[in-house]
Order: structure tokens, then sequence, then C-alpha cells
């Protein structure tokens, strides 16, 4: 009795091993019968602004149902032209990665249309020691002296003067995959015109420092600025009326004129009334 039951449970063990086995094959069979076109891929990591020869290429069986809009199936489509943005290994080379055709290699093919790239010099402490890198955005901030009005000292201020400005390049490389600082001597900016003129006055009215900014995080803030008097919490004290005592060789009482503040600064003046006459003299 127990030989029986022992042969039915081996029996049943491979009824159920082969039907696993005709499911799989069948699985596969399915498989190899799905529908595949080429794909061009990329062979080696190809850096920004690079432009494609055939040894960085290679082409792939991909499904039809899910090539990318934009792929190319023929390498040959691909000479000579140019990316916008590192392409890596194994990755599917599209027409949205590419410069327009006849644009020719180097950081000019990766500026955005109707932007302008400027370079600033920077030292470990404007460059956010070094993490300002290829790839990631910065504010830019001035430290300068304000023009001065008449009677008044210029005032030292500091003042963000451009936000969201997109890192090209660190002195020559524009690589966008390497995460480490890099202390450099210059930082290459994308900025519209408007910002570069922004950026070339205020260069050269002060000093300027970058302000490193998460890289999704695209809200703008105005600010009016900080002054050395409000830093350190210095109350302005308002121009106040001025006293000119008039003195006089009669035996009238002096008088006292004020001063509006919006006068020129006051100097010490005297009237002098003599022979019914009236004369003002300032000094």
């Amino acid at each position: 009795m127990k030989n029986l039951k022992a042969i039915g449970l081996l029996f049943m063990a491979l009824l159920i091993g082969l039907a696993a086995a005709v499911y799989a094959a069948g699985w596969v069979s399915r498989q190899g019968n799905i529908a595949s076109n080429k794909v061009v891929i990329a062979a080696v990591d190809i850096e920004m602004g690079s432009k494609i020869n055939p040894q960085m290429l290679t082409s792939t069986d991909w499904p039809s149902g899910s090539i990318p809009p934009g792929a190319f199936k023929d390498i040959k489509e691909l000479q000579d032209r140019v990316v916008k943005v590192s392409v890596l290994r194994g990755d599917a080379v599209l027409e949205r990665k590419l410069a327009p055709v006849g644009t020719q290699g180097g950081l000019s093919a990766v500026i955005a249309e109707g932007k302008r790239a400027m370079t600033v010099r920077v030292n470990d402490v404007v460059g956010v020691a070094g993490f300002a890198l290829p790839g990631n955005y910065v504010d830019v901030m001035v430290n300068a002296q304000q023009d001065r009005a008449k009677g008044e000292e210029g005032k030292q201020i500091s003042k963000t003067v451009l936000e969201h400005v997109l890192v090209l390049a660190v002195a020559q490389e524009s690589g966008r995959d390497d995460t480490k600082p890099k202390v450099v001597s210059a930082v290459t900016l994308e900025l519209t015109l408007e910002d570069s003129e922004k950026l070339d006055l205020a260069r050269s009215v002060g000093t300027l420092s970058l302000v490193l900014r998460n890289q999704i995080d695209k809200k703008t803030v105005a600010t009016a600025g900080i002054t050395k008097s409000q830093l350190f919490g210095e109350k302005e004290v308002p121009p106040t009326a001025v006293k000119v005592a008039a003195t006089t060789t009669t035996t009238h009482k002096p008088r006292v004129f004020i001063a509006s503040p919006a006068a020129q600064p006051a100097a010490e003046c005297v009237e002098v009334i003599q022979n019914g006459s009236r004369v003002l003299n300032c000094f």
C-alpha cells in the first residue's frame, strides 16, 4: 500500500514537471517571435559637445513596440553629428540629444538657442569650493559700493543680480558625469544677452560670488540686497533741521531760520540791519 502511494506521488511530480517544461518552452518560443528592429546605441561614453564617428556606435535589436522616438537605424545617418548632452554606453542615440545638422563640435554646440556663454574668473571661495560643476545651477551675487548721493557716503551692498544660471563648463571641461568637486580658475555660464550685460557690469564694479542652488528649484526671489548698516542692525539717522542764528546791530530779537531736510547743507549766516537796509552774510 505504501509503495502504491509513493509511486502515485512520483507520477504526479513527473506530470507537474512535464507541464512546467512545456509552458517554459512555449514562453521562450513566444519571446523569440517578438518583432524587433535594429537601433543605434553608443558603444562608448560620448561626452557632451563631441562629434560622432562610427567607432563610437553600434547597433542592437530593439523590440519594435518600445523603440524610443527619434532613434536611428543606420550608423551612417549619425556621421559627424554632434551630441549636445552626454550619452552613456548602451544608451540609444536620439535626435533630441543631438545638435542641429551642420553644427561643429565644441562648447558652442551645447548652448541653448537664444543664450550666450560667458566666463567669469573664480577662486575656491567664489566657485563654491569647486562644487559648481557643469550641469549645476547657481545664483550670482555681487558685493559693491553704491553710487554716492550729494553729501552722502556710498554704501557697501551685497545683492543677488542673477538667478538659476546654468554652469556650462569649469575651466576647459564640460563633462557633466563627474560629481567630484573641482577647484578651478574660471567658470562658464549660460546666459541671455541681457543677463550677460548685467554680469559684465557686476564684475567690473564689485566682487562676484556664486551661490549653488538645488537643480530642480526654479523659483526666483526678488531681494533689495543688504547694506552694512542693515547687517549690523544700525538705524539710519534721518536728516535734521539746521538752526541758523542771525544777529543784528539793532535792538531787534534774534531770528531763527529752519532749513528743510531737502535743502542744501546750510552755512552759518548773519543778518545785518544798518540804516534801514538788510544784508545777509553767510560763511
